[in-house]
């Protein structure tokens, strides 16, 4: 049975840590102005690993929050994972160097896959392959794309040349508070044989669970946001139920 882990989610817009409906940068709330606290906080409450995504970068094609990230990095025990705007080598390289555990690629895993195949081939398990899907297919571009790639295709194909996390988000779930699509997660996993990691829907303790019950089928963890910052979902009491 493989382990079963939380990631509490830090989105970085503009040095805040926010929250985006559906990725709709229109709809953000602003939950505190310190990202560098949050993560602090989430790893006294027991946090194995920090979600971090930067949501400027995302936007901007390129990452924004780079010293933010590094700092929140150095401030913590635990590893981070970033995703948001990674497109070069040179992004990789750096917040690797910032003391980043895990890179996330999304749209570069569509758009360059020479790119993506050169850092996996490069630095192996410290990438994760973010593949966020709207109907089946892969979105890009901080989800403002929609491309004709079906994500359990770019999920094969990639894990044939490397990879060996995937993170799922399905996009209709995301920030609503529905519940994660966890039929299509672990068909994810099935088809690709890698670890995948839910985000996007989760909203309460029978979420994780539903999810947890499928960790030896290689679902691997889940990213929770939305809910913890509310308040539905405490962190301590959550990782004693998975």
């Amino acid at each position: 049975m493989s382990s079963f882990i939380i990631y509490p989610a830090i989105d970085i817009r503009g040095g805040k840590c926010v929250r985006l409906i559906q990725g709709d940068y229109n709809q953000e709330t602003v939950y505190n102005e310190n990202p560098l606290e949050v993560a602090k906080a989430w790893e006294a409450q027991g946090a194995k690993w920090i979600h971090l995504v930067d949501l400027d970068g995302a936007k901007a094609g390129h990452p924004v929050n780079n010293k933010l990230i590094g700092d929140i990095a150095k401030s913590v025990s635990v590893p981070v994972q970033v995703g948001g705007g990674i497109r070069t080598e040179a992004d990789v390289d750096h917040l690797l160097s910032l003391g980043v555990s895990r890179i996330i690629l999304g749209t570069a895993a569509i758009e360059d896959r020479e790119f993506v195949n050169k850092v996996l081939q490069k630095h192996g398990d410290k990438v994760a392959i973010g593949i966020d899907a709207r109907n089946g297919y892969v979105a890009t571009r901080g989800w403002l794309e929609t491309s004709e790639v079906k994500a359990e295709d770019l999920a094969k194909e990639l894990a044939a040349q490397g990879a060996k996390t995937f993170i799922f988000t399905d996009i209709s779930r995301d920030g609503m508070m529905g519940g994660p699509n966890v039929e299509a997660i672990v068909h994810l996993a099935k088809v690709s044989g890698q670890t995948v990691i839910a985000s996007g829907g989760v909203s309460q303790y029978t979420d994780l669970q539903k999810l947890a019950e499928h960790a030896c089928e290689g679902v691997g963890g889940a990213i929770v946001g939305k809910a913890l910052y509310t308040g539905s979902i405490q962190l301590e009491e959550a990782q004693s139920l998975v």
